[in-house]
């Protein structure tokens, strides 16, 4: 498995808060509280409905324990673990009430991530070892933290986190900055490197006749934003490995092979995070222990 993201717990727990308060409101769970006895303790399990990646227990779990710190969990496969239909993911003992309440907003958590990491190793998979798949920020806004560390379990790469931690030069910053055409390349790159020494630069270029002046330019990664696969495949050529080359736009699964064996090093997907299904995943009672 690729090295994970720390978890932003600060984060997370500031999500499940929200989930919950959106879910509970004042009130609570009115139905669970209304109709299931108090005392009532209970065995359950989370079961894979489909084949999925697991990842996101951790998060189930905590927000479990978060309704009820008295809870017990399991876990009977681990992050990155492939579950086949069928597959109990953990086991959990506790008070049905708290059980119930908590529920549907654990699981919420879980089939995204698990959605997430499944369609990662998908599109990893299909790539094979000729390019690593990176996420994008196409990201669910609060959500980037857990939806990056889904696309590592899975097995693909993150690309940057935020604004902050590389430099990207667009087309659109180019022609803002009044840098565009023959040599604008070049200057933001210098403009970039003069106020952020410490941060790698990435440049987007959209057709072969940019590509001489971004790899003078000595940016360490070029962007070949909607190219043809043959036009890629040249840029490999032509690159000679003086630069890492990012294939994006329009990659979706079955195009993933081909784009691979152009010889590019990174394949960026932004359906890994802005389009993903979300796995079937269950809670189910087992057992009442009254």
């Amino acid at each position: 498995m690729n090295k994970l993201p720390d978890i932003d717990w600060n984060r997370v727990d500031a999500l499940i808060k929200m989930a919950l308060d959106e879910d509970l409101g004042d009130r609570g769970d009115t139905t669970t509280n209304s109709v299931i006895d108090e005392a009532l303790i209970v065995d359950a399990v989370f079961l894979a409905k489909e084949d999925c990646v697991c990842c996101g227990l951790n998060i189930a779990e905590r927000l479990m324990k978060t309704v009820d710190p008295s809870i017990h969990w399991e876990n009977l496969v681990r992050e990155g673990d492939f579950c086949k239909k069928g597959t109990v993911m953990a086991k959990v003992t506790g008070k049905a009430r708290s059980l119930l309440t908590g529920e549907r907003t654990a699981l919420n958590f879980l089939q995204r991530l698990s959605g997430t990491a499944t369609a990662a190793r998908r599109y990893q998979e299909a790539a094979g070892e000729k390019s690593v798949i990176l996420d994008t920020r196409k990201t669910t806004p609060g959500w980037r933290n857990l939806e990056k560390y889904a696309v590592a379990v899975g097995g693909a790469q993150n690309h940057r986190i935020g604004l902050y931690d590389r430099i990207m030069i667009k087309d659109n910053h180019r022609e803002l900055a009044g840098l565009g055409g023959t040599g604008g390349i070049l200057r933001s790159v210098e403009r970039a490197r003069k106020q952020y020494p410490d941060l790698e630069v990435e440049v987007e270029i959209d057709s072969l006749a940019e590509l001489p002046e971004a790899l003078e330019s000595g940016a360490e990664y070029i962007l070949l934003d909607n190219m043809s696969t043959a036009d890629m495949a040249e840029a490999v050529r032509i690159t000679a490995h003086r630069a890492k080359l990012e294939a994006s736009g329009n990659m979706t699964l079955p195009r993933i092979p081909e784009v691979a064996d152009t010889g590019v090093d990174f394949i960026s997907v932004g359906a890994l995070t802005h389009s993903v299904k979300s796995a079937d995943i269950s809670m189910d009672i087992l057992s009442k222990r009254s």
